[in-house]
């Protein structure tokens, strides 16, 4: 015979924590009572009493002076209300899921909203929850909210608010879902099963599914119990409902071949174990040790571990972590993430599962104190020593600069990057670097001195090494690059197209006559350019960034013709003359003769470079792409009018 105890079995974190406040209570020695009974589990509720901890049916029989302990249902708010009337000090030990329902439903009602309530409209749970709104509405499925709906149509435009009973169905709450979401305009839903009750149904219905009998072990009061009996039945053919060991007759399971066990969550250890030891004694087998299962459940944590939870609840201060143990887990904010810009939210939801490391254990209060962040730093430290060891990039922020360097910070891990190997160039400031996400290679790493160096540069020049392969791989005369200008030189400019450096010639920079590259361009700029030759033995590229469809010469001969007056730009002068700008790209001299109207002895006597004349086109030679120019022809041409007129 095989028995098969699921992973899920007893308390929850809703209830241990509950127990736990009842427990720590009555240890501190003064008068306290539960308001009702903290769990639905009446073993345990008279081990709690027989410690001293006292059991009040309504308020009136609370002791003047007593301490009261809100059970994990929780209760409305005019009762936590009476209590503040009457002095009492409350030990709330409402379970943080059905907290969160509180605040939903509130905040509802306050905005307008009407709260539909799906769940038992006589569990503890329910009442507690419809004690936070003034009118709600309570129903117990898809059947109810339809007849509810039908009653009065208009309620399909009412502005409604959806939750659920935590320990309610999955099947139940979805199909409620799809009623509403078909039928209603103004809806806001909000699944509030919980997360561990979903699990240990889940897992229940699997283990139903493939044993021939189901134990399934909880308080006849306990709703989600009594659901856990209910999904057994509907996938296995005997489901056995006990509250204590003494009502189980092993003969009766003696002979199936493979049995299932599972407890609702207000179930403690000591019944599941007591339960445990009856089969035992009947020589039972039991496949996996239920011993060791609640050795887990009992253990105690030491500082330093890693330990897996599940997130049950999160406040704008803490994180609750279930442990599976019997500490109460959290962790604080602050020990989540070292992003402060980073919202809790977006890190971690209910029913998330989460490794976290255990920075302080309170085994008198039961609580253990955990840190993400910390457990995030220390598998960093390993990724980096493997990044070491492998040579792989990762990436990183830049966070300060540092004496002759810069740190960058690794998922909570401290790099020096030195100023040789950030990257930039000779006497640029590392400053720009800070707040920069940047790539780089681990290349010593001292775990014993949280010492950690890498390069920038080395990332950089592997990639640019590639894409200059590329680049030498691809190249051909005429292709068109988009790139970066490097540096300027007085002959040129630099352009990075990808990894490699090409020249750019003074003289392909423009059309224009220019006297230094940087009248065109400037360091940063990004430019078109294409290649005009390349020696790939020697790694020399010569590129050109003029428009070669925009031909200089015939735009020249397009708009002018000799006996032409053109307005144009001195750019040089010579001692035989002077050249003048007719159109970018195309230049005309002008002869020292064809200056003045009397003789000079050089042309700078008359023009400067830079200044703007009139000149007239005496000769164009298109074979040479040659034009002459004359500012004389102007000149004499008023004079020679004169002389008509006179002989006129």
């Amino acid at each position: 015979m095989r028995v098969e105890l699921a992973r899920t079995a007893g308390f929850c974190y809703g209830v241990r924590r509950a127990v736990q406040l009842a427990e720590e209570a009555a240890g501190q020695g003064r008068p306290c009572v539960m308001l009702g009974p903290i769990i639905h589990n009446r073993d345990e509720i008279s081990r709690l009493e027989a410690m001293g901890v006292g059991l009040a049916a309504s308020m009136e029989e609370i002791p003047e002076g007593s301490a009261v302990l809100i059970r994990s249902h929780g209760e409305g708010r005019a009762v936590h209300e009476a209590l503040a009337a009457r002095g009492c000090t409350v030990i709330d030990a409402t379970c943080p899921n059905v907290s969160r329902i509180h605040g939903i439903v509130s905040q509802a009602e306050g905005e307008g909203r009407q709260v539909l309530i799906i769940g038992t409209p006589t569990h503890p749970e329910v009442a507690a929850i419809a004690g936070w709104c003034a009118h709600p509405v309570v129903l117990e499925g898809a059947a109810a909210l339809s007849n509810w709906l039908d009653d009065a149509p208009e309620r399909r435009e009412m502005p409604l608010t959806m939750v659920s009973q935590t320990t309610s169905t999955r099947f139940i709450w979805d199909s409620c879902v799809e009623k509403a979401k078909k039928e209603c305009t103004n809806l806001k839903i909000f699944d509030t099963i919980c997360n561990a009750t979903c699990k240990r149904q889940s897992e229940a219905q699997a283990l139903a599914a493939r044993s021939d009998a189901v134990v399934v072990i909880g308080g006849r009061e306990s709703s989600n119990t009594k659901r856990l009996a209910e999904l057994c039945g509907a996938l296995c053919p005997m489901v056995v409902w006990i509250e204590r060991a003494a009502e189980l007759e092993p003969s009766t399971l003696c002979r199936k071949a493979s049995i299932g066990i599972t407890a609702g969550a207000s179930t403690p250890e000591w019944i599941i174990k007591e339960v445990y030891d009856k089969m035992s004694d009947e020589n039972i087998e039991i496949e996996e040790s239920f011993a060791e299962m609640l050795e887990k459940s009992i253990k105690t944590l030491h500082t330093g571990e890693k330990v897996t939870g599940v997130v049950t609840g999160i406040t704008p201060t803490e994180i609750y972590v279930d442990l599976g143990t019997k500490h109460a887990g959290y962790i604080p904010v602050s020990e989540l993430t070292d992003d402060p810009t980073v919202k809790v939210e977006d890190l971690v939801k209910v029913g998330d599962e989460i490794e976290t490391y255990v920075m302080r254990v309170n085994d008198q209060e039961g609580v253990v104190t955990l840190s993400k962040k910390r457990l995030d730093t220390v598998k960093s430290w390993e990724d980096i020593e493997q990044a070491r060891e492998e040579r792989t990039t990762v990436e990183g922020v830049v966070t300060e600069e540092n004496k002759g360097g810069v740190v960058v910070n690794i998922k909570g891990v401290r790099v020096f990057v030195p100023a040789s190997q950030t990257g930039l160039p000779r006497d640029t400031p590392m400053s720009q670097l800070v707040k920069q996400k940047v790539r780089l290679r681990i290349t010593e790493v001292n775990r014993a001195r949280k010492r950690v160096v890498g390069s920038i540069r080395a990332v950089e020049a592997e990639e640019r090494a590639a894409k200059a392969a590329e680049v030498w791989e691809n190249i051909e005369e005429g292709k068109h690059y988009t790139g970066t200008v490097k540096s300027l030189t007085s002959y040129g400019a630099f352009v990075d197209i990808g990894g490699v450096d090409g020249m750019v010639h003074i003289s392909e920079l423009s059309w224009s006559r220019i006297k230094h590259p940087s009248e065109v361009v400037s360091v940063g700029d990004t430019v078109d350019v294409y290649v005009i030759s390349f020696d790939k033995e020697k790694k020399k590229i010569s590129l050109g960034m003029k428009d070669r469809t925009q031909n200089p010469w015939e735009i020249f001969t397009g708009k002018y013709n000799v006996g032409d007056v053109a307005n144009v730009r001195i750019v040089k002068l010579m001692t035989f003359g002077a050249f003048a700008e007719i159109v970018p790209g195309v230049d005309g001299l002008i002869h020292i003769s064809q200056i003045a109207d009397h003789r000079i002895d050089k042309p700078g006597d008359v023009l400067s470079e830079g200044q703007m004349v009139d000149v007239k086109i005496i000769d164009i030679d298109y074979e040479h792409e040659k034009v002459s120019l004359s500012i004389r022809a102007l000149l004499e041409e008023p004079a020679a009018e004169d002389e008509d007129v006179n002989e006129e």
